[in-house]
């Protein structure tokens, strides 16, 4: 960095303790700095990648990269805007400068616009999050989802996906189908592995996991159980599929007073929905769902536990949605370790029968009643 440190950390702070990892101060200076312009460092990405910047210098990695004076011309964009955001990218190690002049990707620019992961997660934070963000201070004082003003005036934002502006639909679901539908094929053969008749899928969503079951058996019934807007779309999809007569839709607000589901149901099926709720929430879902069960259902709950994530990079992408959860979707629930899991799944009257793997990320609890 080219900045003198008279002293080591330790001794010009001596009250603070470096826990983890030692680390230079002037390192360290810069990451905090870093924190402290990470908007900017956001949206000068976002902003290259949809002015095409960052494919064109990708493209032109053969001839050993690209100019700005060859980039303006090639889309017509002032040197003056390439020049601040590219030495800005440049500084943050996005791109690099060879000493004639041409950037190319760094390995973090190329992740950056190529990575599907993260071009899940920067479209959902920009797309959903972003704006909401700016009341997160709000949204953990209240207990409420206080950046959700910023695309509605709903409760909570599963009242409004189908409200949503269509960019705003296609980011949410995009994120929200990249981290469940990878596992559908892997679950469904333990879904059907004791041949049901009838599954009740709880947070349907648009019906892509009640499709993937009626292709993968001629004979199941299915009832979503969703709030309306969801519900509807789900319904109008699988009817364009031509599974009209093999579903049945309920409405339900998990968030009213006595919600209520009927009999019948081999499996009851819930991916990656009780972590839009809080515990207390859970606790009353799961118990709905016990008094509705008999000795033969199981209740199939997926899930991506905090605490059995073998990459850090997976740990650190669900807490991130934590936050998303607090500001923007209701303001009291979080992606959470299995261990909470556990303690309200007992608590509502059930016993795990099978505690199973599912990819890299994913946990199947098949549950029974006690």
């Amino acid at each position: 960095m080219g900045v003198a440190i008279p002293q080591s950390f330790s001794e010009k702070y001596p009250k603070q303790r470096m826990t983890k990892k030692t680390i230079r101060a002037a390192d360290a200076l810069l990451e905090a700095q870093k924190i402290a312009f990470a908007p900017f460092i956001f949206q000068s990405s976002v902003t290259l990648k949809k002015l095409r910047v960052f494919d064109l210098i990708f493209e032109s990695r053969d001839q050993g990269g690209i100019t700005i004076s060859d980039i303006s011309e090639k889309l017509g964009i002032s040197r003056y805007g390439l020049g601040v955001l590219l030495e800005f990218s440049e500084s943050a190690d996005i791109v690099t400068k060879s000493e004639n002049g041409a950037y190319e990707l760094t390995k973090i620019g190329y992740f950056l616009n190529y990575n599907k992961t993260v071009n899940v997660n920067l479209n959902f934070t920009h797309d959903v999050c972003y704006k909401g963000l700016f009341h997160l201070d709000e949204a953990i004082a209240t207990g409420k989802p206080s950046g959700l003003k910023e695309l509605g005036q709903w409760d909570t934002i599963y009242e409004g996906l189908s409200q949503l502006t269509p960019k705003e639909q296609q980011s949410w679901f995009e994120f929200d189908h990249y981290y469940s539908d990878g596992v559908f094929e892997e679950a469904l053969k333990r879904v059907f592995k004791n041949q049901p008749k009838l599954l009740f899928d709880i947070g349907g969503n648009t019906g892509k996991f009640a499709l993937q079951c009626f292709n993968y058996d001629e004979n199941i019934q299915v009832k979503i159980i969703d709030l309306l807007g969801q519900l509807n779309k789900a319904l109008k999809n699988i009817g364009d599929a031509g599974f009209e007569e093999r579903v049945s839709g309920q409405e339900i607000n998990w968030l009213k007073p006595n919600p209520k589901i009927p009999a019948g149901a081999d499996v009851i099926w819930m991916s990656q929905f009780l972590d839009c709720f809080s515990e207390d929430e859970i606790l009353k879902i799961l118990s709905t769902c016990v008094a509705s069960m008999n000795a033969q259902t199981e209740l199939i709950i997926i899930e991506t536990f905090t605490d059995r994530q073998e990459y850090p990079m997976s740990k650190f992408i669900l807490e991130a949605t934590s936050l998303y959860f607090t500001v923007m979707a209701n303001g009291n629930s979080k992606m959470y370790p299995s261990t909470v899991f556990k303690d309200l799944i007992i608590e509502a009257g059930l016993i795990i029968s099978e505690d199973l793997k599912l990819g890299e990320y994913h946990t199947m609890l098949v549950c029974k009643k006690k």
